[in-house]
């Protein structure tokens, strides 16, 4: 009945977790959702008030199918300030959601077979996207001794004639792994190397810690800002998850390619939400550092409890929001709990608290946490997670 395309693609497992934590919620049940990646801090009243003036003043039409003129130039100044990089307007494209920017972007550089380089573990949707452009994704294994990052090797290993890109992203969903620039340099020349696209989602860019300053692959040389797709949006950094605004920065072939792509899908972003990003983009300076600083202290409280945990090891993430916890010697003490999704199932049925497996990031050993949520919230989940898995033996 439906397309072989659709047949092999699933439903995101985050997504999966959230609906069965809606689930138990409906019943009455209180969930410590670690789950989904959604800050708990509200959208700035900036970007509300611009939300709310947006629908006032009647700007609720059609935009450009790139984005609005005023949004576009606010996000490249940003982008140049941030990043060292300079782009024009219309080197950028407004997108409903990072999410939708990738997508298109896969969509606009993947022919039929191509093999996309995806280091594992990595975000789920990621190889899906992959395989819904056609392409192919190649997973390259980025060890947990080696802080979860890249090694030249790894990549030499998964290339082949048919190797078309790499997708980069850090700090990373699952693990909060980020490189230094002396980290990137050689990836980067064996990119220009081997004459390879990089998609670098960025979308967690402004969210590290302990004093760490994040490098962007294209700021490296001109051959990478020539060779690089951007990808960001408003979602984590400014709490917007809900108002769907992603962006794209690239060469303009490229974003020409996917704003045609937008211009017969989703058309333009939502207009509301374009004037409420500009808000936010202007606005949220001193807010954005106090919300970082409060994120580095719920993280060293989930490690700090995860680590606690006998047979959990959990590495500090050097970004991001989540902690990728190693169980693998919890698996098998129990007949009922032998993978992370076991393991996963049970902290959702016995104590109630929601977590993604690692099975869904590419991993066989990990669970998910995602500390955007209160250090209340972390800390009563963390109690219950130790109840739970004394129940195991």
């Amino acid at each position: 009945m439906v397309s072989r395309r659709i047949r092999r693609t699933g439903l995101s497992p985050t997504f999966g977790v959230v609906a069965q934590a809606e689930a138990l919620r409906a019943g009455g049940a209180d969930v410590v959702d670690f789950s989904v990646g959604q800050p708990d801090f509200p959208t700035t009243d900036e970007a509300k008030r611009a939300g709310a003036a947006a629908i006032a003043d009647n700007r609720t039409g059609y935009t450009l199918n790139a984005g609005i003129r005023e949004l576009r130039a606010a996000i490249a100044e940003r982008i140049e300030q941030e990043r060292g990089l300079r782009y024009e307007p219309g080197d950028i494209l407004v997108s409903p959601g990072a999410k939708a920017s990738l997508y298109f972007g896969f969509l606009a550089l993947v022919d039929p077979g191509d093999e996309v380089l995806v280091p594992s573990p990595y975000w789920t949707s990621y190889p899906e996207q992959i395989r819904l452009a056609d392409g192919n994704p190649v997973c390259v294994p980025c060890a947990e001794e080696q802080g979860f990052k890249l090694e030249l090797s790894a990549l030499d290993a998964a290339r082949t004639p048919r190797t078309r890109g790499l997708v980069l992203n850090y700090p990373s969903n699952p693990t909060g792994a980020c490189y230094r620039r002396e980290e990137l340099e050689p990836i980067a020349a064996w990119c220009v190397q081997h004459d390879l696209w990089v998609v670098a989602d960025e979308i967690y860019a402004q969210l590290l810690y302990d004093g760490r300053r994040f490098t962007s692959i294209a700021a490296l040389a001109p051959e990478m800002r020539a060779r690089t797709l951007i990808v960001d949006g408003m979602s984590k950094t400014y709490s917007m998850t809900g108002w769907r605004i992603g962006y794209a920065a690239g060469p303009s072939e490229v974003i020409a390619g996917m704003a045609a792509i937008q211009s017969h899908s989703t058309s333009n972003a939502t207009s509301i939400s374009q004037w409420a990003s500009l808000a936010a983009l202007r606005s949220s300076g001193p807010e954005l550092a106090r919300r970082r600083d409060e994120f580095e202290r719920r993280r060293n409280a989930i490690v700090s409890g995860l680590s606690s945990l006998p047979g959990v090891r959990c590495a500090l993430p050097e970004g991001a929001f989540y902690a990728f916890a190693n169980v693998s010697e919890l698996l098998g003490r129990s007949p009922r709990v032998r993978t992370p999704a076991d393991l996963a199932r049970h902290l959702l049925e016995t104590v109630h608290v929601a977590v993604v497996s690692g099975e869904a990031f590419g991993s066989s050993a990990h669970l998910r946490f995602s500390y955007a949520l209160s250090l209340e919230r972390i800390r009563e989940g963390l109690d219950r997670v130790r109840r739970a898995l004394e129940l195991l033996g």
